[in-house]
């Protein structure tokens, strides 16, 4: 192989795997509030209970139910408001999509009491956040 395609790719090749390190480390932004139980029913599985580590997909990613069973790691990034300036705990938590966040949906994801508490003080009710999906 001569000499130039060899850098060339070598270079591609560099390159390529820069981009797969960077990628997973970087989430989409949007933000988050919480709801409460009961969880069921849900728009993805009806009556059966998925457990806490759980979440409403807003329309952003909901995509005609294709997001049922997806799972997020969302990690809190800082408050929405002044009610409670330094809202987050410093965790991540990884929940699985069961519902379609209602009309009129104030987040980008709607997580679980539990889930949100992992991850923010409740009294916040609505952070920033960043998530990935994996």
């Amino acid at each position: 192989m001569p000499k130039e395609i060899s850098v060339v790719v070598l270079a591609a090749t560099v390159a390529g795997l820069a981009t797969m390190m960077v990628s997973p480390a970087m989430g989409a932004s949007g933000t988050a509030t919480f709801y409460t139980p009961p969880y069921t029913p849900s728009a993805c599985f009806g009556n059966t209970a998925e457990g806490t580590m759980i979440a409403a997909a807003s329309e952003v990613f909901w995509d005609g139910g294709a997001a049922c069973g997806d799972r997020y790691v969302v990690r809190c990034t800082g408050a929405t408001n002044q009610g409670v300036p330094h809202p987050c705990t410093g965790r991540s938590v990884t929940v699985k999509i069961v519902d379609l966040c209602p009309a009129g949906c104030r987040g980008t994801i709607d997580l679980s009491q539990e889930a949100f508490a992992a991850i923010a003080d409740p009294d916040a009710g609505k952070i920033n956040i960043e998530y990935n999906r994996v």
